[in-house]
């Protein structure tokens, strides 16, 4: 038997007369389920441009869509090539156009932002 500290940030300190080996592994087990019932929630990524077709958009948007069902979180980036950067109101648009779109099964966790040739906007699913 030893003398194990079971609370050691109570006043007192609470230690009890037990098995250590014991303790150490009910203190695993416990860990296991905590592990176990702890969900895993992913960041999908959908890539997409400013001269992105009307029907190419809503296959993107339907895949958004699955996603979300799935309770991941999704990334939308708009990606600029060569001269498309002075366009960024174009993309900022279709952004706007995405979000209104999925506004009934998502929220809007970061609002569209350039980050180098890239609009990014990350969406979460409702709860």
């Amino acid at each position: 038997m030893d003398l194990v500290e079971v609370s050691p940030n109570s006043t007192p300190p609470v230690c009890r007369i037990m098995d250590y080996g014991k303790f150490r592994y009910q203190q695993s087990k416990k860990q296991q389920v905590a592990k176990k019932s702890q969900s895993v929630i992913q960041v999908k990524e959908i890539r997409i441009r400013p001269k992105t077709e009307e029907h190419d958009l809503q296959v993107k948007i339907r895949q958004i869509r699955k996603f979300l069902g799935q309770n991941d979180k999704v990334k939308v980036a708009m990606m600029f090539r060569g001269r498309e950067i002075a366009y960024t109101d174009i993309g900022r648009k279709i952004m706007e156009e995405i979000q209104n779109e999925l506004a009934d099964v998502c929220t809007l966790d970061q609002h569209p932002k350039i980050e180098g040739r890239n609009m990014v906007m990350i969406m979460s699913p409702k709860k």
